[in-house]
């Protein structure tokens, strides 16, 4: 299989299973600089430490992506069932609610202090390999290009969230130091990337499998220079990926996300025995795991955002009459994409036939704010299926495994069209865009320049990328989370369809899941640094949004 990053991190022992597959990431930090550089399996285990960071930054685990919530329960595609704060519960709610919550003392996007503390481990890492390091040239130059990957990446994770931050590229930490500009932060991401795209190879051997390499870094630079605003720099990264020749699309999109195939450039892996994840309890169906469940859903609005098979829309007017109505909506006319990311009435899931439905056994709806916690109930009458392992079928005894895909090449593909719209290059952006239709028979756009090309390019990214953590921070970068996006954010609700039997058939309701309204302060476009910095670190100044 063409794979890049095969990530499997053991904690406590070193596995040897395969060809080496195992990456061991026990930490380091117990012994002195000297002797880990007198070794090479030694450095390549602390090496193997900062690997363990796309864990903690991605969606199944996730404790420094947004508090383990998905970033998507902050738009209206998703919503969190539970009224009450919590991680996968409430607090996804509050914050669209009342996004004054957000501020220096309080921000559940914050990853200041734990991504600066993983930044000063990998330049700890970097200043030993130059002083103590008496490995060959060509060791130390992997050994370097690795780290600085992750450490690009960690700056990316600061940079995306705030604007320029304090850059620390050795161990000489200055107590009190300025933030430096947003150009400046960039400019480092890129130096690292480029430095490790020049140096990691296109493929490791057997013995090194799992490691970054050089089509992970291209395609996770056509994603940071998005960010940036650097056109060129994304189309340029984005364009070596594909001469690679490594890659390509999964025939079945339902696939796509899954690791370990054509597609995945960069992925996180876990193992039933440990790291693991809790993924698939957290959003089972009602009847799949004791109590729990259920803690966030697909939106009506999400749904009404897919075409349908042969690429034409919907009128959902009927579905949104008043009284409801007993014509069931036309869930199999829509796109296989629809199919693969969401579970709706009368779907297969795991065998059964669900109900998402008042008083459902395989799926079951109550209305929001009806009870603390839905419990493995759905507050807009669907589930998530994308991302979900259906094979598992035994929650309450075994954690979850399933790989983590941290960059996919529909992405690549994704990115370059909006690169490309942007150097006015619509032919091209259009090819990129078609290529990802392509793949579920969904006809070629064509002709369009423009405002209504960069629309075309935000749905395929809200329908192709759906639930893998990228429409809040594209509707951040796009400056559209306060503007019409999709319908008018501010004074904005979700909905969903409360579903019910009646004599035999089912009544469809239209319903707001919500109960009040959404909210996006423009001044959270920068978060602001938290206090705690602030308080120890008298050069820095708070953002202009901030103060």
């Amino acid at each position: 299989m063409k794979k890049i990053a095969h990530l499997i991190i053991a904690f406590l022992t070193f596995f040897v299973y395969g060809c080496d597959k195992f990456l061991e990431t026990t930490p380091t930090d117990r012994i002195s600089d000297q002797i880990v550089w007198e070794d090479k399996k030694t450095a390549t285990l602390y090496c193997n430490t900062f690997l363990a960071y796309i864990d903690r930054y991605g969606v199944f685990s996730s404790p420094s992506q947004f508090n383990g919530n998905l970033t998507e329960g902050l738009t209206e595609t998703f919503k969190y069932g539970s009224n009450v704060p919590g991680s996968r519960a409430g607090d996804a709610n509050m914050i669209v609610f009342n996004p004054e919550r957000i501020g220096p003392d309080q921000n559940l996007l914050n990853v200041w202090a734990v991504t600066y503390e993983r930044i000063r481990r990998i330049n700890e890492f970097l200043v030993g390999l130059k002083n103590y390091s008496k490995f060959d040239e060509q060791t130390n130059l992997l050994f370097e290009g690795q780290a600085r990957f992750m450490r690009a990446y960690l700056y990316f994770q600061l940079a995306k969230r705030h604007d320029g931050v304090i850059l620390y590229t050795d161990m000489n930490f200055v107590r009190d130091k300025n933030r430096s500009s947003a150009e400046e932060t960039w400019n480092l991401i890129e130096e690292d990337l480029n430095f490790a795209a020049s140096v990691l190879p296109q493929e490791w051997d057997s013995a090194n499998y799992g490691r970054i390499t050089k089509g992970a870094v291209y395609a996770f630079k056509s994603r940071a220079m998005l960010y940036a605003g650097r056109w060129q720099s994304v189309k340029d990264a984005a364009d070596e990926v594909f001469k690679l020749n490594k890659y390509s699309l999964t025939a079945n999109y339902k696939d796509s996300w899954k690791g370990n195939n054509s597609e995945s450039i960069l992925e996180y892996n876990y193992l039933v025995t440990g790291p693991n994840h809790n993924f698939d309890a957290a959003y089972a169906t009602f009847g799949e795991v004791v109590d729990a469940g259920g803690a966030g859903a697909p939106t009506q609005e999400m749904v009404e955002a897919y075409e349908k098979a042969d690429g034409t829309t919907i009128d959902w007017a009927l579905w949104h009459a008043e009284a409801g109505t007993t014509v069931r909506p036309p869930y199999e006319a829509l796109e296989p994409r629809f199919q693969a990311t969401i579970i709706y009435n009368g779907c297969q899931w795991q065998g059964k036939t669900m109900e998402n439905t008042v008083n459902g056994i395989n799926g079951s709806y109550m209305d929001y704010g009806s009870a603390p916690y839905p419990k493995g109930k759905t507050t807009t009458g669907y589930y998530l299926r994308k991302l979900r392992d259906e094979n598992h079928k035994d929650l309450n005894s075994y954690a979850s495994a399933q790989t983590w895909v941290e960059i996919r090449l529909a992405e690549v593909y994704l990115n370059r069209a909006e690169a490309l719209y942007r150097l006015n290059n619509a032919t091209g952006a259009l090819n990129d865009i078609n290529a990802v239709r392509n793949r579920v028979s969904l006809p070629a756009k064509s002709g369009l320049t423009g405002e209504r090309l960069f629309s075309a390019i935000r749905q395929e990214r809200k329908i192709e990328l759906a639930y893998e953590d990228h429409l809040y921070w594209d509707m951040r970068r796009w400056r559209l989370a306060d503007k019409d996006y999709p319908a008018g954010y501010n004074n904005y609700r979700v909905h969903g369809l409360r579903i019910t039997q009646n004599s035999g058939s089912y009544l469809w309701q239209y319903v707001d899941c919500d109960k009040e309204n959404r909210k996006f302060l423009t001044k959270t476009y920068v978060l602001p640094i938290p206090n705690s910095e602030l308080n120890n670190n008298s050069g820095i100044q708070q953002y202009d949004e901030w103060k």
